[in-house]
């Protein structure tokens, strides 16, 4: 199955570049022109302990939110869970998040911030992905840049996807891919 031309918005760049802000200001100002958009999707955030960085939690456009990730925990349990750096993964948590969310008819913009290594830990994402891509609804969503060259195999199929536009962001142009990629989804939004 292969999305529409130029319905799938995927949005790069390094660590800290502002990819998820471009990302929610954009669903964000979609919403304010468009209340009655109806959104599914997440983003994550980090989790802090005073001013370090301790994990990442994920959050649904409709407020529900969990631990996606955390360098605190220290249950036996927690052994068998899946390491990216000094973080384990909660991936049960993650499709925990997820599974309620049925994808509907009346879906009109797809959010997905991020797909990451974190996220590709939980079994039923990847396949979930590949399934919203192939339903013909905008997808705004956002992926690693390749570290040393090398992609994550699945990113870089999601990359490569047919009716796929990748952006990659810099400090220099986040601003304008913002606006280009706001403009281009309102054009596909006023035809549904």
């Amino acid at each position: 199955m292969a999305s529409a031309p130029g319905k799938c918005f995927l949005v790069t760049g390094p660590p800290g570049v502002g990819k998820t802000t471009l990302v929610m200001r954009v669903l964000e100002k979609l919403r304010n022109s468009n209340p009655c958009l109806n959104v599914w999707g997440f983003y994550t955030c980090e989790v802090r302990q005073d001013s370090e960085r301790v994990g990442f939690e994920v959050v649904t456009v409709d407020g529900r939110h969990g631990p996606l990730a955390s360098c605190l925990t220290s249950s036996a349990e927690s052994l068998r869970w899946p390491s990216v750096g000094k973080y384990k993964v909660v991936a049960c948590n993650f499709e925990y998040i997820l599974i309620p969310i049925q994808v509907k008819d009346d879906i009109d913009l797809f959010i997905i911030d991020e797909v990451g290594k974190m996220e590709l830990f939980c079994s039923t994402f990847y396949p979930a992905v590949l399934e919203i891509i192939g339903l013909n609804v905008p997808i705004l969503a956002s992926i690693p840049i390749p570290k040393f060259g090398h992609d994550i195999p699945a990113v870089a199929r999601l990359r490569n996807h047919p009716g796929v536009t990748v952006s990659t962001l810099s400090k220099s142009n986040r601003d304008a891919i913002k606006e280009e990629i706001y403009s281009r989804l309102v054009g596909l939004l006023q035809k549904e």
